[in-house]
């Protein structure tokens, strides 16, 4: 964790989806002034009686905050936010630091540091790793691009929902680090998939073949956890199924723009786009699974 001696700042969250309510009880237990502001007011309920403000409209919510932080589904939600009607940017205080913690394209946070130093403000892209549980448990790790002055601005405030503040260098390097990281994750869940699929038609043990996997050169954290969500059916979201294919789109767009083509993304996505029209968008990513399912049963 990171502290500080100085007041606390005033901060306004922008979204309360899966990670940003976890975000939002840490803010609350560190002791800072909170307002939010959320498209669907009801999920704003249990944090108005925790101490927060509760905002109408993105641009209420940011009056006199001196740290903005956003954290939305995709580049739409990000921008319509900002920079639609009532948006934050225009309304924000002269001197707030602005965070946007979604994950977003890095040609949306250029136009967004673009738009945002016209104001004479910072903007730091600080996308996350870790899922739902580390949101809770303030145990994020935040990937910035930005100014070392904004960063050090909004460092007691960042460090009170994370174990870790990684700055990458300038302006879209943390929206960048997001998608690479994103990219292998999305992979290695849809190939898990492929082979759990594989491993129960096969007539091998499934448990003892997972467990030579898991302690073996394919192993990963990753691997350890997506894998007992799959074989246990339990699909509660830690990370929506449909915003890793959003990531894996992100990812695809911002490699080609280095002269890279990502062709196992593209293999991945299609996998969960499968389970998208399968009706497990809304659910954890680990039901990517649940499309080979059915298909090896319906071929056998």
């Amino acid at each position: 964790m990171y502290g500080g001696m100085m007041e606390k700042a005033s901060v306004a969250l922008l979204g309360l989806g899966t990670m940003g309510s976890g975000m939002a009880r840490n803010l609350l237990r560190g002791g800072f002034s909170l307002t939010i502001y959320n498209r669907t007011a009801a999920k704003s309920k249990a944090f108005s009686a925790q101490g927060a403000r509760v905002a109408a409209t993105p641009a209420e919510a940011v009056k006199g905050a001196r740290i903005i932080i956003s954290m939305l589904a995709d580049d739409a939600a990000s921008r319509q936010t900002w920079t639609g009607m009532h948006g934050a940017l225009a309304a924000a205080d002269s001197g707030a630091v602005l965070i946007e913690s979604s994950t977003v394209s890095p040609a949306w946070i250029a136009e967004l540091a673009s738009l945002a130093n016209a104001r004479g403000l910072d903007l730091l892209d600080a996308p996350v790793t870790g899922s739902r549980i580390q949101a809770e448990d303030g145990q994020l790790s935040f990937l910035v691009g930005g100014s070392e002055a904004a960063l050090a601005i909004a460092t007691p405030v960042l460090g009170t929902m994370s174990k870790e503040i990684v700055h990458l260098g300038a302006s879209g390097s943390g929206a960048k680090m997001k998608l690479v990281n994103n990219f292998l994750c999305g992979v290695q869940v849809a190939s898990l998939a492929e082979g759990i699929a594989w491993l129960e038609r096969s007539g091998l043990d499934r448990d003892k073949a997972l467990d030579i996997l898991k302690r073996g050169a394919p192993g990963s954290p990753l691997l350890a956890s997506i894998a007992t969500r799959m074989t246990s059916r339990n699909y509660d979201v830690n990370f929506l199924l449909k915003l890793m294919a959003k990531d894996l789109d992100y990812a695809h767009a911002a490699a080609a723009e280095s002269g890279i083509s990502l062709t196992t993304a593209a293999n991945a996505n299609t996998l969960f786009e499968r389970a998208i029209m399968a009706g497990y968008g809304e659910k954890d990513m680990s039901s990517v699974v649940e499309p080979l399912r059915d298909l090896a049963a319906s071929q056998g």
